[in-house]
């Protein structure tokens, strides 16, 4: 569907013929981690929040839906149109971090600033900021991280990325700038509570709700000192009740786990000297002192790949404190937990994250090439041996169709906070890549792996596969961080809450313009 020459001059004259991109121009926006549903009008990206408003209120006039993308590392269908009526916002060139205030201890940063970006600033002053990012934090934005719940770097000690946010500066369908927090009573942006908790209603909303303009978080002076451990264990009900125990006491500050096939893919892309020679200089940069990166290095070559190939399920830390005797106090009390339940290994895997806390997007793809999609739940630590023993069943049931069709799975595991387990799964099938591959995977490593032609069967088993997941973690009482269109949110939430949500719907977006089907909202009646 062509856009009009009215709506594209309206378009260009906020922001510049350059910043508006129709057709094969804005192919690599159209697609996000996992596919693509309709081609919008055009891709259209603000510079400012000045430029941001203005276009809300343009298209306001005119009735266009907006949908929304901070740095596109998402796979829930939350950005991408879904009807080609509608504009896509780009809002990545949004990225000045326009406040640092030590004094009074924030940080206020656009959407679009990257959590890398923020990081390397941030680092500088000797700063942090509580959650600091997701693994995928080269691209993903900070405002992306808050529309749609994210948990990673930091997470272990202080929450997920909504935990970490005192104010927003947020763009309504009218143009209009909702300033939440102290921000909202005409102070500055250093306290998130005042009366009711307004920011926290925009946290997780994938842009339903409001535009994020601005994210203020809160400031942390880094802690100097840092240690690695791994473990081992045979299975799963032993690795999860030893990060069960461990989140009980609060003991790390980031942690990530994985079973076997996720920890050979994870060999798998090492095969090559320059992954190799990277690796080796993030373990160096990141351990407590050039002996012990060398003795690291040394205990990974030798033994690695040998343990990766026979534990059915890896966890890692890493743990700070102000001096390594903290540190070290720490590690011990680990240790002590997970004494009867699994084997220390190794600490490779969290001394390369350390080192390398953003890495280049060669995850988009399986180490073979293969397509990649991931999908998970949020359960209650008692749900998590149920789920588990039904998950095991269904894939029973199907692996003579996921053989012949060459799908695979792996699983990636974290608690969040005391009370939930996320039990996140990673489906791999060979098929064609995307204009969005080809524009996130280093070319390097792109022209290193095997090409498979268009595979329409595969696609849609994983398809079928993914929705009949999806019922599984809902049958067992999950909940989903990233909901976008792709999780069950208006058909599970209950009456009186549902109602409460459609009634800020309605006053936030009365035409139902903005990110059209996210949290199961429709354009025509926020439902």
């Amino acid at each position: 569907m062509p856009i009009s020459i009215e709506l594209h001059d309206t378009l260009t004259s906020i922001v510049g013929s350059d910043a508006v991109l129709t057709g094969a121009a804005g192919e690599r926006f159209y697609t996000d981690v996992y596919r693509r549903l309709a081609t919008p009008l055009a891709v259209v990206r603000p510079q400012s929040v000045e430029q941001l408003q203005e276009l809300v209120r343009a298209t306001a006039a005119q009735g266009v839906t907006l949908n929304l993308r901070g740095g596109g590392a998402s796979y829930t269908d939350g950005y991408i149109a879904d009807t080609e009526d509608q504009l896509l916002l780009d809002l990545s060139g949004m990225d000045r971090i326009t406040e640092i205030n030590e004094l009074d201890g924030y940080v206020t940063v656009e959407a679009g600033v990257t959590w890398k970006a923020l990081k390397e600033t941030l680092d500088e002053r000797g700063l942090r900021t509580p959650f600091w990012g997701p693994f995928s934090g080269m691209i993903a934005t900070v405002g992306g991280s808050m529309s749609q719940n994210t948990i990673s770097h930091g997470s272990g000690a202080h929450g997920i990325s909504a935990q970490s946010v005192l104010g927003m500066d947020i763009v309504l369908a009218d143009g209009t700038l909702l300033q939440t927090g102290s921000a909202a009573a005409g102070s500055g942006p250093f306290l998130r509570y005042f009366g009711p908790d307004l920011t926290g209603l925009f946290t997780g909303d994938c842009g339903a709700l409001g535009i994020k303009a601005r994210i203020t978080l809160p400031l942390l002076r880094r802690r100097p000192a840092h240690r690695c451990a791994s473990f081992a264990f045979p299975t799963l009900e032993a690795m999860h009740e030893s990060m069960r125990l461990i989140a009980l006491e609060g003991l790390e500050d980031t942690h990530f786990s994985l079973d076997s096939a996720l920890s050979q893919g994870q060999i798998a892309r090492q095969d090559n000297a320059g992954e190799t020679f990277r690796i080796a200089l993030s373990i160096l940069n990141s351990s407590p002192s050039w002996w012990e990166g060398l003795k690291q290095l040394a205990r990974a070559g030798l033994s690695a790949r040998r343990i990766m190939g026979r534990s059915a399920y890896m966890t890692h830390y890493i743990v700070e404190g102000v001096d390594d005797h903290e540190v070290r106090s720490r590690l011990h009390r680990i240790r002590q937990l997970v004494e009867r339940l699994g084997n220390e290994i190794p600490a490779t895997a969290p001394s390369v994250v350390r080192g390398m806390p953003f890495a280049p997007f060669y995850n988009t793809l399986g180490p073979n090439g293969e397509r990649w999609v991931p999908l998970h739940g949020i359960l209650p630590h008692s749900a998590v041996p149920g789920f588990h023993r039904a998950l095991k069943a269904l894939f029973s049931e199907r692996r003579d169709a996921m053989d012949r069709l060459g799908v695979w799975h792996g699983g990636m595991f974290a608690t969040v906070g005391t009370s939930g387990f996320l039990y996140e799964l990673a489906l791999y099938w060979p098929d064609e890549i995307t204009a969005y591959h080809r524009e996130v995977v280093p070319a390097d490593y792109l022209a290193q792996l095997p090409v498979y032609a268009g595979s329409p069967e595969a696609r849609e088993y994983v398809h079928e596969l993914k929705q009949a997941l999806i019922e599984l973690y809902v049958e067992h009482g999950a909940v989903n961080f990233q909901v976008g269109k792709a999780y069950p949110y208006r058909e599970r939430l209950q009456g009186p809450a549902m109602d409460l949500v459609r009634a800020i719907k309605q006053h936030n977006d009365p035409q139902h313009r903005l990110a059209p089907g996210n949290l199961g909202l429709s354009r025509s009646q926020g439902e």
